[in-house]
């Protein structure tokens, strides 16, 4: 099992915290979309670093067209020594809508639609043939030389897809590279959802597991105190609240049984009752979505809960943790 970490936008900080994380022997490091651009910070810390695999996780797809993807995966596939990932996400209707002021429409056929196109793009500059993808959503009929940077030396990208639904799930086994398991996500539903939907998609394609990855961003709820370790515990349920307040993420609530806690999580979240929303959560709906342990037990539960189930890791921690204490959650997955 590979364990990743995150590297976050700062303008002064970024080539900093690539070299100290592969110092510290993370495999890579993801770059998510939030208040900053996703690709920059990995032009970045691939220029700094030497075998540290840097990748996004995720870009909102939607917000952007296949030949802008295409165009960003390759120059950072470039850049990194072929070290890049393109990590996709849908986004839900309302921030591709109200926030970006793109369309949306069918999110699952348009998502492998957009994973063809990009890749349709990239065997036109690999092969130097014409470009002529036709499809519903999108439409790429024009590749001339001066636009073309020809083909890649290190490959193609992987293109790993972010799904929490069987049917995005399914697209990621057909069109992508892999899963990127949502935070929501527990054992129980990564093994009688996720996976199974991931493999049908897969086996359309004629692929198996061997040719898939599935990384999961897991919550980590720990504290070298019993101060620490109770604002952990605080923060996470916080966290799982938040996710379990959608609408969308509510087949992960109902497969335990939970379900009726997403519609009470939803009516507090309008009200901006967030204090309210974490104190829904009970200590068993915590166990099932977070690994709750001290920083050097984290490791070994991650293991045994997930082992059999994710090729990558990386710790979703909704809180302040030091230097120190980093060190030890990662020395648990090596012990």
């Amino acid at each position: 099992m590979k364990v990743d970490t995150a590297v976050r936008f700062d303008e002064a900080g970024i080539a900093e915290q690539a070299l100290a994380a592969e110092a510290a022997g993370y495999a890579a490091v993801w770059s998510i979309e939030s208040g900053h651009d996703p690709f920059l910070p990995l032009a970045v810390a691939a220029q700094a670093t030497e075998a540290l695999e840097v990748g996004t996780g995720i870009a909102v797809a939607f917000a952007r067209n296949p030949m802008n993807l295409a165009v960003l995966a390759n120059d950072l596939h470039l850049l990194s020594g072929g070290r890049f990932i393109l990590g996709l996400g849908s986004q839900i209707k309302p921030h591709i809508t109200k926030r970006y002021s793109m369309p949306w429409s069918h999110p699952a056929p348009r998502m492998r639609e957009l994973i063809l196109a990009i890749r349709a793009i990239w065997e036109s500059w690999e092969t130097g043939g014409p470009l002529a993808f036709r499809g519903e959503f999108y439409t790429h009929t024009l590749m001339t030389p001066f636009f073309s940077p020809g083909p890649n030396p290190y490959g193609n990208p992987k293109i790993m897809l972010a799904g929490v639904g069987t049917l995005m799930t399914e697209v990621a086994g057909e069109a992508g590279d892999g899963l990127l398991a949502h935070p929501f996500t527990t054992e129980q539903y990564l093994r009688d959802v996720s996976l199974p939907a991931l493999l049908a998609g897969a086996a359309r394609a004629g692929k198996g597991r061997d040719d898939l990855t599935v990384s999961f961003s897991g919550l980590i709820a720990t504290g070298s105190t019993d101060e620490d370790f109770e604002k952990a515990v605080t923060a996470v349920k916080g966290q799982i609240a938040f996710y379990g307040s959608t609408p969308a993420y509510r087949p992960v609530l109902d497969l335990h049984g939970w379900g009726d806690l997403q519609p009470e999580l939803n009516t507090l979240s309008k009200r901006g009752d967030w204090e309210g929303m974490g104190k829904l959560v009970d200590d068993q709906v915590l166990e099932a979505f977070a690994v709750v342990a001290s920083p050097g037990d984290v490791g070994s539960r991650v293991k045994d809960r997930y082992g059999d189930l994710i090729d990558r890791f990386s710790f979703y921690i909704p809180y302040p943790v030091d230097d120190d204490m980093s060190a030890a959650i990662l020395a648990g997955f090596t012990d």
